[in-house]
């Protein structure tokens, strides 16, 4: 565990990729076995289930240093990070207690069956035998909260130099929903006939925004261009006679979509398809609010089923007759996907997302002015002669985002922020006009420059109206144009609209709070919706 924490320790200090890499492969190639593995799940995101309260925890912190629970709940919201918070108020004894990383997730796991007096026992037993460091990265995985600077591909790049292995291979392996708990290091990476699970998704290949204009792109004749669909990515995996279903969060949802399973009887075994799961139903592609009603639910009703039906929309073929066809160049992989789909449009479960045909750069950008009308967020761009790659490549898809709704409104709630935020008032609360008196929107908290976040957190320091725990209301004064992807109507909240992607989009120094926009200009912009779709 020492040695973990040193890990994250030097992670933490360094804003340097290469060393980041470095570090990890040092790591890797030094860690116990089981040690390492649970260090890969926990950096791509495959976190232990939380087994102890964090309300308890935080009562428990509380006592064991001494101070009156309101004095820990104002530090933590000072400090910004309760795993951080609980190890500087901890008192420690000594440095006494060794264990790995391996045996302190074991510990935690078994935490689920003990009794809450064994779990507090065991807690403050950490905190009094472990240095500030332990303490800490202890108190993360206990709280549920882990996470460190390192995204997955600087892990598959670490592991491929210590391994010598491809990149893609290990970007491969690492897909899906392995655990530490049931597979060892040995069997993830370092086997040498290692077969991968059949239900085991690709690595995506993601796109950037679009940054110039599209001339500049060359040819357009090199260039695919597709509707951006606001829906889910995922990719759909018929292998065995079984269809599997993965989001691009690496989240297996098979069951969360009955109405797909009947494509393990459509499309043939050794085929893998990429695309979006979207609301669609008599021929129409419903908004993303509509599939939202889908999302998160463990069981979907006959009722749900029927009133918002979902179809995946492929444009993309990975796998065909068990083939990885990932390094074909697109213009064959597109053709491959148009044969084998080009007797299921009727099926209603999966259909082929058609190409835009454009002559020219300036149809295109006229086609991508109006994709909204498609309920699609944009165009993309895609190189006819580039390979299906892994992760976020420049150079070969792009996506070109039609421009966001905004909308003019006035800041009236702020609260503090986290982390190197903690002391700053960072997050914010938005209303507009409705009958003279102000109707809370929308929260936001990106978009703004860090002089500007200080200015506006002075502002919040000498005009507050009242005090709730972290939250502050503050004077009407301030303006600042809001800009969102999506929008809807809403019985949850008060205004009766809720946005999609909110942030904003500038400080209006130039417009005081009376020429804010109104209610009625929030759901014109519903209406407009309405009548494109």
């Amino acid at each position: 565990m020492q040695q973990f924490a040193q890990l994250y320790k030097s992670l933490d200090e360094t804003n340097s990729s290469n060393e980041k890499v470095l570090l990890l492969k040092n790591y890797f190639a030094s860690a116990a076995a089981q040690d390492a593995l649970w260090a890969i799940a926990l950096m791509t995101h495959k976190r232990p289930k939380r087994t102890v309260k964090v309300s308890l925890i935080k009562e428990w912190a509380a006592e064991l240093s001494g101070v009156p629970y309101w004095l820990f709940e104002e530090s933590y919201h000072i400090v910004g990070d309760l795993a951080e918070t609980i190890s500087h108020i901890t008192p420690e004894k000594d440095n006494t207690l060794n264990f790995s990383l391996a045996e302190c997730i074991q510990q935690i796991a078994l935490l689920a069956h003990k009794t809450e007096a064994e779990k507090k026992a065991y807690i403050i037993a950490v905190w009094q035998h472990t240095n500030s460091w332990v303490r800490f990265v202890f108190n993360k995985l206990i709280t549920g909260g882990f996470r460190v600077g390192v995204s997955e591909k600087l892990i598959v790049k670490a592991l491929a130099l210590w391994l010598n292995k491809e990149e893609n291979q290990i970007a491969h392996r690492l897909m899906g929903n392995w655990s530490p708990f049931e597979t060892t290091l040995q069997n993830l990476l370092l086997q040498e006939n290692f077969a991968d699970n059949f239900s085991k998704p690709y690595p995506f290949f993601l796109a950037y925004a679009l940054e110039q204009t599209p001339e500049e792109l060359g040819n357009e004749a090199n260039w695919l261009a597709e509707y951006k669909w606001d829906g889910i990515r995922g990719q759909t995996i018929v292998r065995n006679n079984e269809i599997f279903i993965w989001t691009r969060g690496e989240e297996l949802v098979t069951e969360k979509y009955p109405e797909l399973h009947t494509l393990k009887n459509i499309l043939p075994n050794g085929t893998v398809l990429d695309g979006e799961l979207m609301a669609y139903k008599n021929n129409t592609i419903l908004s993303f609010q509509h599939l939202q009603k889908r999302i998160g639910r463990k069981t979907v009703s006959k009722k749900l089923l029927a009133e918002i039906p979902v179809a995946f929309f492929a444009y993309d073929i990975l796998e065909h007759n068990g083939q990885d066809i990932r390094e074909l160049p697109l213009m064959h992989r597109r053709e491959l996907l148009e044969k084998l789909l080009v007797n299921t449009k009727h099926s209603g479960v999966v259909l082929l997302s058609e190409k835009v045909t454009f002559s020219s750069w300036s149809e295109l950008i006229n086609i991508q002015a109006n994709a909204r009308n498609m309920n699609a967020e944009g165009l993309m761009l895609k190189n006819t002669n580039a390979p299906y790659e892994v992760g976020r490549k420049k150079g070969n898809w792009w996506k070109w985002k039609v421009s966001p709704y905004t909308i003019d409104a006035v800041m009236i709630y702020a609260m503090q922020g986290h982390g190197r935020r903690a002391n700053l008032f960072t997050d914010y609360t938005f209303a507009v006009w409705d009958n003279g008196a102000l109707v809370p929107f929308a929260k936001a908290y990106s978009g703004l420059t860090d002089k500007e976040i200080l200015a506006v957190d002075k502002f919040v320091k000498q005009n507050t109206i009242e005090k709730f725990g972290p939250v502050r209301s503050v004077k009407a004064e301030l303006v600042f144009e809001i800009a969102f992807e999506g929008i809807a109507l809403s019985t949850r909240h008060k205004s009766g609209i809720a946005l999609r992607f909110p942030r904003i989009a500038r400080w209006r120094k130039d417009k005081p709070a009376a020429e804010a926009n109104t209610l009625d200009d929030l759901k014109s912009l519903f209406l407009v919706k309405e009548n494109a779709e």
